[in-house]
């Protein structure tokens, strides 16, 4: 559900080519971030939904589908099990 979100912010913000988000084994590093770069994106996430992520640079060595399913798991720990609404999900991609 995060993956989106995730994929806008790194398509807007990183430059990132859309098409590589169809690369099955895609991982972070690729991406070309800097650990500052990386930070920049993790604190935005963490901005929009109110949470902090536990260990942001373990990321790095992670696949992207890794990278979204934790994120997605610290997410519903921090909501009690759930996700966002869908239109909290909407809106946080339109910045």
């Amino acid at each position: 559900m995060l993956e989106p979100v995730i994929q806008n912010y790194l398509i807007r913000r990183a430059n990132v080519d859309p098409a590589c988000f169809g690369n099955p084994e895609l991982r972070v590093a690729e991406f070309g971030l800097d650990s500052l770069g990386l930070v920049e994106m993790l604190f935005d996430i963490e901005e929009r939904f109110g949470f902090q992520l536990s260990d942001p640079m373990k990321f790095q060595a992670m696949s992207f589908r890794d990278m979204v399913d934790c994120i997605e798991a610290e997410l519903r720990r921090h909501n009690g099990g759930e996700l966002p609404r869908q239109d909290a999900l909407d809106m946080s991609t339109q910045r």
